[in-house]
């Protein structure tokens, strides 16, 4: 199966504020915030959404193809993700703007406050999947991810179009978009992709109720951090898998793209739901208990030693099997 991904490519700058966000905001102040968070550690990593995800694949040993857009400034990004084995021979670079930038807060309690550059990003829209699809010889599936609004509402029409499986996982740019918008991405969808907090704001933007984006869709993931995730169609829950224990958190940032990363994987190499999304909640502490999204070399014996400790050796060794890990 040939996975693509269209999603963001962006350099992600990552502080640390020893202090937790909540003590520093006055409730009757809160129209007029003004504040300024003294930091005491900063890292620039490699991030974004789409970029994030072929790189779990390929540490699952998956072929994936990135598609997206970034900048001049993509030289050393786009030589690290061919070294680790994503295909990103469809990437669009624009040489008159910057790579997009994900800068982000993180506070003791692991809360977030962030911003987001788009820079190339915007340019995503000039992407045309219908010709990379007969340019790779066909993509089965492709994930839609956070990316500039207008290309994602075309990778979508034009997976549509050419038959192409959709994976809609709108996720980040639920904020912004409309509910029309909204529609146009989830409705017809294969998978669709969500946090527990998305999931309410689906329901509320687009005005279909729970049970009526589940007639949309085929199959419908919600992630709910560390309760682990659910797994459902229109007929029921299919799988509840719970979350693996993360002792050694130390960074949120990218765990639910790799479980994305994983849980595609499992599914692409045979295994069900429920195994697939053993292999996504796996993958994604490795990512929690790292610093940057992308800075992990996957250790196979360690992780496969990892998700019999969750679910089971049995579970550890179809798992191998299946992706080839052992």
């Amino acid at each position: 199966m040939r996975i693509a991904v269209a999603g963001s490519i962006a350099t992600d700058i990552l502080m640390t504020f020893p202090g937790r966000f909540k003590d520093q905001f006055l409730e009757e102040q809160m129209h007029k915030v003004s504040l300024s968070f003294l930091v005491d550690e900063l890292v620039v990593h490699r991030g974004g959404v789409g970029a994030n995800i072929c790189y779990g694949m390929a540490q699952l040993g998956r072929e994936s193809l990135l598609v997206g857009s970034v900048g001049s400034d993509f030289a050393d990004y786009g030589a690290a993700l061919t070294e680790a084995g994503v295909d990103i021979s469809h990437v669009r670079i624009c040489d008159n703007l910057h790579t997009a930038r994900f800068t982000c807060t993180t506070d003791l309690d692991a809360n977030q406050i962030a911003s987001f550059y788009t820079g190339a990003m915007a340019e995503a829209r000039e992407l045309d999947l219908g010709a990379i699809h007969a340019a790779t010889g066909g993509i089965d599936l492709v994930l839609v991810g956070a990316d500039d609004p207008d290309g994602m509402l075309r990778h979508t029409a034009l997976a549509k179009e050419h038959g192409i499986a959709l994976a809609a996982d709108p996720s980040q740019q639920l904020a912004r978009m409309e509910g029309e918008q909204i529609k146009q991405l989830i409705d017809g969808a294969t998978y669709l992709f969500s946090n527990e907090y998305e999931s309410g704001l689906m329901v509320q933007k687009t005005g279909w109720s729970h049970a009526e984006i589940l007639d949309r869709v085929g199959v419908r993931v919600t992630t709910h951090g560390g309760d682990g995730v659910v797994i459902e169609n229109s007929e029921g829950v299919l799988a509840k898998i719970p979350a693996v224990p993360t002792p050694g958190l130390v960074d949120p940032t990218g765990g639910g793209d790799a479980f994305r990363a994983g849980y595609l994987t499992g599914r692409a190499s045979g295994l069900d739901h429920e195994a697939a999304a053993q292999v996504g909640c796996t993958l994604a502490t490795t990512v929690l208990e790292t610093v940057g999204t992308q800075e992990y070399k996957l250790d196979r014996p360690a992780f496969l030693q990892r998700l019999a400790g969750a679910y089971g050796q049995e579970a550890a060794d179809a798992a191998g099997t299946a992706l080839g890990l052992v």
